[in-house]
């Protein structure tokens, strides 16, 4: 299996560029880095720490997708959206893990899986994503006398907030209670606000030291509390997801997948 990472140059890129090398029958097909960069046509082995025969990487994209079996897109917004073309013009299977998408950009992914398997998951941890699934099913047991409140923390790095977890699991919440994250998301609060409005999802975004991802699902009721929580010790949990996910998407019919189509849950 020939798997393409673009980003490889970062944290995450590096670490799963780590991961393949370690994946039985997965090798690198290449990794792209940003034009005139340190790391431009640098040997991705070296890059990544590791020992072993990999490809230099490179600024241009394309010639990865036509090499690859699959990709995996861990950059910004902006880059995944156009490497979501390059990937439906090569027919090359794709994986997203990139955060702060707008519904926009989410359009333009959806556009692509018309094409390709396309992998889109704002966290690729088997943890999380069975917190999905367990978020979705206490909010459609409980009415709205219990208010749901999601608390997030991560790492002074992070650029994007709420987290894309975070809001995955406002959407998980908001789909239990059968109404939308648009219609009852509240991404933050300041100032005098007035009682909290009956049925609303609330947020609080934490950023500070080298947190990998603390995220909390509160129910609180009358005389009673829930709390669903899950905490990342390491990247290595997402960069196994990806590298799973990466595996299962190629050779998939056209369609957009997420996490739960990847562990079969």
């Amino acid at each position: 299996m020939k798997i393409g990472i673009m980003g490889v140059g970062g944290f995450m890129g590096r670490m799963i560029a780590k991961q393949v090398h370690q994946t039985e029958g997965a090798i690198i097909a290449g990794g792209t880095v940003l034009k005139g960069s340190a790391e431009e046509g640098v040997e991705i082995s070296k890059l990544s720490g590791f020992d072993g025969d990999t490809p230099k990487t490179t600024s241009d994209a394309m010639p990865v997708f036509a090499d690859a079996d699959v990709v995996i897109d861990f950059t910004s917004p902006e880059a995944t959206v156009a490497h979501a073309k390059l990937a439906a013009t090569s027919g090359t299977a794709f994986v997203v893990g990139t955060t702060g998408l707008t519904p926009e950009q989410e359009a333009e992914l959806a556009q692509a899986a018309k094409h390709i398997p396309l992998v889109y998951a704002p966290n690729m941890s088997l943890g999380v994503n069975l917190l999905f699934d367990l978020v979705k099913k206490v909010a459609a047991a409980l009415d709205e006398s219990f208010d749901i409140e999601i608390v997030e923390m991560h790492h002074r790095r992070k650029v994007d907030a709420p987290s894309g977890t975070a809001l995955g699991l406002g959407k998980a919440a908001a789909a239990g209670r059968g109404v939308t994250l648009e219609e009852k998301g509240v991404l933050s609060r300041e100032g005098v606000t007035g009682p909290r409005e009956s049925g609303q999802i609330g947020f609080a975004t934490l950023r500070g030291g080298d947190v990998v991802g603390d995220h909390t699902v509160i129910f609180a009721g009358p005389n009673e509390r829930i709390e669903l929580t899950h905490k990342a010790a390491s990247r290595e949990i997402f960069a196994s997801g990806a590298v799973r996910a990466a595996i299962w998407a190629a050779g998939r019919e056209p369609g957009l997948y997420a996490m739960p189509d990847v562990l079969g849950l």
